[in-house]
């Protein structure tokens, strides 16, 4: 799975990296510590106008009553996606692409300690997970924009971290993922190449939602 994520780069630079029009409420950056319902940058294409938008992580079915009626699905399944009914749908038309800086997992020690994990592309200051998008709308009448980020099995180098990675998108297969190239999309949802993440132990701070701070990334000795 991936439950937490960061996010360094600024927005001016995705915009020129992705080519997108960005929208007025981008969340602020950087920021090292993303954690389930917050804002994320998510890059979306419609009517082949690429945009940068804040999106909710934390994806929302229609039959939801309420942002916590049902379980928190921040993750979609690259196995399941086109056949779950929360999902199918998004996984067809409503695509995207969620920058990351990197991305946090965790293991235990011996005495059940959660030990973090922080995982960033070898090369490169962004990695672009495959997400899928969807406006949720209260019986008031508000609209929610939100947010999964597809995942699939680990790699043999992340494996040994965590049995699940998300979806990383390379950029010469943005547009299929985005729907501006055709159909083809499912192919891309496989693990990413071994030598495409590195992986180092960061500070035990992390292990709260509330921690902040570049330090978060740094490698962690104890």
């Amino acid at each position: 799975m991936c439950g937490r994520f960061a996010l360094t780069l600024p927005a001016e630079a995705m915009v020129q990296l992705f080519g997108a029009a960005p929208a007025n409420d981008l969340p602020v950056l950087p920021n090292w510590n993303i954690c389930p319902t917050n804002a994320v940058h998510a890059v979306l294409s419609e009517a082949g106008t690429r945009h940068l938008a804040s999106l909710r992580w934390g994806f929302l079915p229609v039959w939801y009553t309420s942002p916590s009626d049902g379980p928190l699905l921040i993750n979609a399944r690259a196995e399941t996606v086109a056949e779950k009914p929360a999902f199918r749908q998004a996984a067809r038309a409503r695509r995207c692409l969620i920058p990351a800086s990197g991305f946090y997992e965790w293991t235990k020690d011996g005495a059940g300690n959660r030990l973090p994990w922080y995982i960033h592309p070898r090369e490169g200051d962004l990695a672009a997970f495959a997400g899928i998008w969807q406006d949720w709308t209260s019986a008031e009448g508000d609209t929610l924009s939100t947010c999964a980020i597809v995942t699939t099995q680990a790699n043999e180098a992340l494996g040994p971290i965590h049995h699940r990675m998300p979806v990383t998108v390379a950029a010469p297969d943005w547009g299929l993922w985005l729907g501006e190239a055709g159909h083809g999309a499912a192919r891309l949802m496989r693990p990413a190449p071994d030598d495409l993440f590195a992986a180092h132990r960061v500070d035990p701070r992390v292990n709260s939602n509330r921690a902040e701070g570049p330090e978060l990334i740094e490698p962690f000795g104890g």
